[in-house]
């Protein structure tokens, strides 16, 4: 199984491997470690963290699909899995040079992400590998019915929806508020993942917490918009209204999500990728019974409104969320309902369910 992204956080790739367990197979799972990487948690299949010398752009790229490549060739297998389109050329190649099926995994619209849009030069070399590569792959599977239906369109082959939901939790044990550092009458608000990254919502959700007392929004995980966010509290002064906890372990960033009275998801709709997203922190609140506050994203929309669990904004705005937020916490009973809401949507809203789905798949792609 291939993937690009930091195995120690890939709770999408962790539960794949897992299903493929439970049908009988032996995974190496390779993927990356970057500097700043967490020890990988214990897995009951085999892990190979590559370190790479280049860390972004076409270098990365480049070595990450070469050392892959390498890797798949020089070691056997009954199949390969790609998660994701920049892992997909140097699996590909591998299983037709070694004549192996191969399963792909498209966790998002990846040539519509906002860093490709504004480089058309460069988001025409990934177009052009997708339409040379899928084509010849008979059957793939993604993360939406909005994405499929865009892949279905364009492509001759099958296109199964396996969610990014996370398995289904009976309790979990939120963290007190005076671990957290909190007063018993403060609210905490919370954005978290593995990638919190510009155009998240999250330089807004920063500047809300001016117009927002007697709160404190916890930044939980790591992304590219890290340091100019922790440069922003810097200078408005937000020190005790916003903190940065960092990547940690899934279990533990469950227990601050627990905790939090509102989670936040704010991604905008400035690329067709992000347009249809539905992050898998969205899955989080609603196993945590975390009520939502989300931006007018179609498919989180949709998800939001069928639970009633949370309030979805017109615009993503730090006028907008400060309004909506004082509006919410002022009325514990509509945070309640929500919250129960939540916890009644967690009952199907799980694992449980895409991971048959993605059974299916497997045994009919590599049996």
């Amino acid at each position: 199984m291939t993937v690009s992204s930091d195995l120690a956080t890939d709770n999408r790739v962790h539960r794949s491997c897992l299903v493929l367990e439970e049908l009988g197979y032996q995974i190496e799972l390779l993927g990356r470690k970057k500097k700043n990487s967490p020890s990988m948690p214990k897995r009951s299949y085999g892990v190979r963290r590559l370190r790479l010398y280049f860390e972004k752009g076409a270098l990365f790229y480049a070595e990450l699909n070469i050392r892959l490549l390498l890797i798949l060739l020089l070691n056997k297998q009954d199949f390969i899995f790609a998660n994701d389109l920049d892992t997909l050329p140097a699996a590909f190649l591998a299983s037709r040079l070694k004549r192996k099926p191969i399963l792909y995994d498209s966790h998002e619209l990846f040539t519509e992400v906002p860093e490709l849009v504004g480089r058309p030069g460069v988001q025409k070399i990934w177009i052009t590998l997708e339409k040379k590569i899928l084509p010849h792959l008979g059957e793939m599977i993604t993360v939406n019915q909005s994405i499929a239906e865009i892949f279905q369109e364009k492509y001759p082959l099958k296109v199964s929806v396996v969610r990014n939901v996370p398995m289904r939790l009976e309790m979990i044990e939120a963290h007190p508020k005076s671990f957290l550092g909190l007063s018993e009458t403060q609210a905490m608000l919370i954005i978290q993942g593995s990638g919190l990254n510009v155009e998240r919502g999250i330089e807004e959700s920063v500047m809300a917490m001016q117009q927002i007392s007697d709160a404190v929004l916890f930044l939980v995980g790591d992304g590219d918009v890290i340091p100019a966010v922790k440069k922003m509290v810097s200078e408005l002064q937000l020190e005790s209204k916003v903190r940065f906890v960092g990547r940690i372990p899934y279990h533990e960033l469950l227990r601050y999500t627990a905790a939090a009275d509102l989670g936040l998801a704010l991604d905008k709709p400035l690329s067709l990728n992000y347009a249809l997203a539905l992050p898998n922190k969205v899955f989080d609140y609603i196993q945590a019974g975390t009520p939502i506050l989300a931006g007018p994203l179609i498919e989180i929309s949709r998800l939001v409104k069928t639970h009633d669990c949370g309030l979805i904004l017109g615009e993503v705005s730090s006028f907008e969320i400060a309004r909506a937020i004082n509006k919410l916490l002022n009325d514990p009973q509509r945070l309640t309902l929500f919250s129960e809401n939540c916890k009644k949507a967690a009952k199907v809203e799980h694992w449980g369910v895409d991971k048959e789905i993605l059974a299916q798949v497997v045994q009919r792609v590599f049996i």
